[in-house]
Parts: C-alpha cells; structure tokens; sequence
C-alpha cells in the first residue's frame, strides 16, 4: 500500500454515500447478531447454533461522474458477496447497473465500497472483479469502530496504482485525499437525521431544542477551556510554572478580540436586535389571531346564510 495517490485527482463525497454504507452496516449486523430479546423468544434460545459476528464487512458499488480530473461520488448501492468464494454476483451487478442508468443517466460505477479497520488482501480481488466496469476503479472504505477522540470522518479512499515490487509490476491501494460535497437536498437530509430525538420514545425533539442544545454544548465546551486557560494562567503568576511570554502575547491578543459588552454601542446593537425579535414574535401572533378570527367568521356566514333560508335570518357580517 502506498501513503498517497500520484494520480493528481479531486474527489468529492457526498453524505449519501456515508449514509447509504452505514446503513447497509448497521442492517447486517442487526440480522446476524440479533437482540437478545428476540434469540431468548419463541424456543427459548439459540442453543448455541451460530456465533455473534462482531465486525462483518459489506460490499457494493459507488456511482456518479468524472468531469476532467475531478471524480464526484454522488451515490451508492449494495453488492451479493460470497466471502466463502470470494466472488460477486455478476448478474444481480448488472441487474443494479441498469436500473440506475435508467434513473440517472449520467452517472456511472466509479469503484466499491467496504467496510473494515484497513485494507486486506482479499479487496484486491474484488478490486481486480470491477476493472472490467471502470478500469480505474476508487475504493472507499469505511471504519464502523466508534472512536470519540477521532475528529475527522473514518472513510478512506483508495486508488489502485501499478508499482514494480521486486521486479515484479503488481497493483496496490494508494491513500488519496478527499472533500465533502452537499447539495441542498442532502443537507436537509442530514439535518433532519441529527435531529436529537427523546430516550422515552415519544415525538422528536423540536428544532429549537437542538438548537439550544447545541449551544449550550458549545458554551460549556468554552468554559472548560477558559477555565484551563485562567488556571495554567495563576500558576504562572504565583511562580509555579516559569513564565511563557509568547503565550502571554497570545492570551493578550485573543482578549483584545473580544468584544466589549459594556460597551454603549454593544447595548444599542443588542437592544435594537431584542426588540426585532419581539417586533416578528408580536407580529407572528398578529397574524395567527387573525387568522383564527377568519375561520371563524366564516364559520359564522356559513351558519347564518343556511338559516336565512329557512327562516329569513341575515348574515352575521
């Protein structure tokens, strides 16, 4: 495996496709390691037919399109893998393929999908399987572990390049680099799947909620570092720990930032804000009672011409 691509191309992924592997994830590994209220039902137990797959790996196909040297992955779709035989099933590929083609035209297989820690030995033949359909086919593989201290996303991309090892040409995963690429729908997509929902299983969280929750996550995460910071900052004064005059410089220059809140300008923005949002909240009452008088003196028209008829009464209004 090489540390990185030399083929100079631009990948962009889409959050579908990170939905989409994660998905099939979760799904194969709900079936072969059911909850252990649904083993202990129905004959009791399992009486030990099978073992738990801690880790299984999926398989299937990424598509979308290459415009020059960028490659953007807009979607994806699952794969039937033997892994006893370590063969794909070329027809139910085809059948996908075509189906696809008829939905969206423009896109076409850029390469596969798995999931694992790392690459093996065995994706090399799967990888070798798809050169007929794109003969540079990428390899994105996703990490189900859950690591917390891990910041950035764990999907890797790989390209297949051919290096000549001991004398030998052979192909190899090189690593490449690669951005996040949305369009409006997607984001409303993954908006709504972060939305927080309640432990006691009753209607999801509002919108507001998770907005507030979110900042309150950030004011504490703020407040923790600031208490760090003021720490390290009165042993430095006690003489504790020896003086550090450049982070001194910097403390100084991020204070300077800040803004004044006792400022007289801070309180005209900050009122002047205050009051637009009562200003909308008062006019979106407005708007609601008159609406809700509306229904109802229409109501009232619709009730009073009917007995007009009858009786000779007049409208209401």
């Amino acid at each position: 495996m090489a540390h990185s691509s030399s083929s100079g191309l631009t990948f962009k992924l889409h959050p579908l496709v990170i939905v989409n592997i994660s998905d099939h994830y979760t799904r194969v590994k709900t079936q072969l390691n059911p909850p252990a209220s649904i083993c202990s039902s129905g004959n009791g137990s399992n009486n030990g037919e099978g073992k738990l797959q801690q880790n299984p790996r999926v398989y299937g196909c990424v598509i979308g399109v290459q415009r020059g040297r960028t490659v953007e992955i807009f979607n994806s779709f699952e794969l039937l893998f033997d892994p006893s035989t370590q063969t794909l099933d070329r027809s139910f590929l085809e059948k996908k393929q075509e189906l696809y083609k008829k939905v969206f035209p423009e896109f076409y297989i850029l390469g596969w999908y798995s999931t694992g820690s790392d690459a093996e030995e065995a994706d090399m033949h799967i990888h070798k399987a798809l050169m007929d359909i794109n003969e540079s086919p990428v390899y994105v593989l996703l990490n189900p572990a859950i690591n917390h201290a891990q910041k950035d996303l764990p999907v890797t991309i790989y390209e297949s390049e051919l290096h000549v090892i001991d004398g030998i040409p052979q192909l190899i995963f090189a690593h490449t680099s690669y951005t996040i690429e949305t369009v409006e729908a997607e984001r409303i997509s993954v908006d709504h799947v972060a939305h927080l929902k309640p432990s006691d299983g009753g209607s999801a969280a509002t919108q507001l909620a998770a907005h507030l929750t979110g900042i309150h996550s950030a004011i504490k995460m703020l407040n923790s570092r600031i208490r760090v910071l003021y720490q390290y900052l009165a042993a430095m004064q006690k003489g504790d720990i020896p003086c550090d005059n450049s982070l001194l410089r910097q403390v100084s220059s991020l204070l300077r930032r800040l803004p004044a809140m006792e400022s007289e300008r801070f309180q005209d923005d900050f009122l002047m804000e205050y009051n637009d949002k009562l200003l909308i909240t008062y006019l979106a009452m407005i708007t609601n009672c008159s609406s809700t008088m509306n229904e109802v003196v229409d109501k009232f028209n619709t009730a009073y011409d009917r007995t007009s008829r009858r009786g000779g009464r007049t409208t209401f209004m």
